[in-house]
């Protein structure tokens, strides 16, 4: 921001706007989960809502999922850039290579107009869906290719000048295994944005376009400075730091990941070239993954009550190399990159970040967000279900305290479904559902400790769990044990078998799957 323009923000009307765009993102993220039909929004709440100026670039989020946020406006450019716009349009999009995340991760944008031929603003939300078709329920599979995980849906319209296109949503409905949960998790989506456009309306009616457009990009600056500020009290200098992936399932194991950063006074260089190349299982994660996860770690860094907004990453460069873990290419298999490898880079960039800031970065977490997702013909209505949930684990120990236990970690901020609901809406009994004491690492401040969840099926079902540090654990900081490795055991005819980090099994009735989620690692020596 120039002189001129930074004398001409009033402080109190930055802090008005800051709260009613992040308020208009928190009321989207109301109605959705309020509105949505599926278990996983309802009660996890995966999903998350933003506001973007009339370029694409993010204004406001609400404090929904991180590994989300940072993508979502990639998806939001690429709608922008490849249709035209009418007032009452509405988007839709999951297809990672434009900006999405992975296939169940669906992206609706809806344009706000205030006047003139050309959008002022956009709100968008995404929702994991439970399913989207693919290879196996809950299309999170053990894939060699994106077509193998689902339906890949590039920018079209779903809602044209305020209806609906039923012959579109017919056509995504009937690629799908559970289409009235699909319908009505879509409805919610929809409805959420009609709520997000009605209030950047009313916001403009009281304010003025010239003032709220004036202040939006306020907002974004407030935020770099914020942001350089932080990056500025790091001290210079080129920092690295290397970790792995488990495998990729296919039986390519301790997949690299690597990052050095460069800190030159208030900017930071991100370089990750010295990753491993993509692989053949479905671990890959596209550009827009890691450029989530080093926003998520800077802003983490951030102390002040700031938007999470564009401005946060202008001060930062992210290099990659096309056709790695980190930066996939077509037609990579991506359904893990989003919710397994983008925990991985967290860590290798706050493993980096811990040589320079020692007091301020944690050890690793539990590094994994243990996807398991269920599939089959409920018996008690002869209906289709797919059940998806992540479970938490341990957090690491930071200098000053230890791990929180039993969380979700880092680049997932969901709820766990609460066992009831989970036992009314699928054909499962949860047999356990505890802490596994012991799991965190050992240290002058000691790690969190992970979760069991073990669900007895109650019909027939199709099993896949996407799963990290069962291996590998996750380390300890400065003399700090690592955290325990996690496991994933099918109990069949009272037999437990160990199936590893990556698996898909079909269960009969009475089978039961425990997942032992990792813990986190330790900090300093133990006393």
């Amino acid at each position: 921001m120039n002189d001129n323009k930074a004398q001409q923000v009033n402080p109190i009307l930055l802090e008005v706007f800051k709260n009613r765009f992040s308020s208009i993102s928190e009321e989207m993220g109301m109605t959705l989960n309020r509105t949505a039909f599926s278990p996983n929004i309802k009660e996890r709440r995966d999903f998350s809502c933003a506001v973007f100026d009339a370029n694409g670039d993010m204004i406001a989020q609400a404090a929904h999922i991180p590994v989300h946020l940072g993508s979502m406006p990639l998806s939001v450019k690429s709608a922008i850039e490849a249709l035209d716009w009418e007032e009452g349009d509405m988007v839709m999009l999951n297809d990672p290579f434009k900006g999405g995340t992975h296939l169940p991760d669906i992206t609706i944008v809806a344009p706000v107009f205030a006047g003139g031929d050309h959008p002022s603003f956009y709100v968008a939300n995404r929702a994991h869906h439970a399913d989207v078709g693919g290879m196996s329920s809950g299309s999170m599979p053990l894939a060699r290719s994106i077509f193998q995980e689902g339906l890949i849906i590039p920018p079209l319209k779903v809602v044209e000048k305020g209806k609906i296109d039923r012959k579109i949503m017919g056509f995504l409905l009937n690629n799908v295994r559970t289409s009235t949960e699909r319908e009505g998790d879509f409805a919610a989506q929809i409805m959420a944005n009609i709520t997000g456009v009605r209030r950047t309306i009313q916001l403009i009616e009281k304010y003025g376009l010239e003032m709220v457009a004036f202040y939006s990009g306020a907002l974004m600056d407030y935020a770099e400075r914020m942001t350089r500020d932080t990056i500025s009290r790091i001290p210079d200098g080129t920092y690295e730091f290397e970790d792995y992936m488990d495998d990729d399932g296919f039986g390519h194991e301790k997949i690299a990941i690597h990052v050095s950063i460069r800190v030159d006074g208030d900017s930071a260089r991100l370089d990750f070239t010295k990753s491993h190349d993509q692989v053949e299982g479905s671990i890959n994660a596209v550009y827009a993954i890691t450029l989530s996860a080093v926003l998520y770690v800077f802003r983490a860094l951030v102390k002040r009550d700031i938007p999470t907004n564009a401005g946060c990453l202008r001060p930062i460069e992210v290099i990659t190399r096309k056709g790695t873990i980190v930066d996939a290419e077509f037609p990579a298999a991506v359904a893990g990159g989003n919710v397994e490898t983008s925990q991985r880079i967290v860590d290798v960039i706050l493993g980096a970040l811990s040589q320079a800031l020692p007091e301020v970065i944690p050890a690793a977490h539990q590094g994994t967000m243990n996807n398991i997702t269920i599939g089959g013909i409920d018996p008690r209505n002869d209906k289709p279900f797919a059940y998806y949930e992540t479970i938490g684990g341990g957090m690491g120990a930071t200098a000053h305290s230890d791990g929180e236990s039993a969380v979700h970690c880092h680049m997932t901020n969901t709820l766990n479904t609460p066992i009831e609901a989970l036992e009314y809406s699928y054909p499962f009994l949860v047999t356990e559902y505890s802490i596994r004491r012991g799991t965190g690492g050992a240290g002058r401040h000691t790690g969190g400790n992970g979760i069991v969840r073990e669900v007895l099926l109650l019909g027939d079902a199709e099993v896949t769990v996407l799963s990290e540090r069962r291996h590998i654990p996750p380390y300890g900081l400065f003399g700090g044990e690592p955290g325990a490795v996690g496991k994933n055991i099918v109990i069949r005819d009272g037999a437990p078998e160990d199936m590893g980090g990556k698996f898909s099994v079909s269960l009969k009735k009475g089978d039961r799957v425990r997942i032992e989620t990792p813990g986190g690692g330790g900090y300093g020596k133990p006393t």
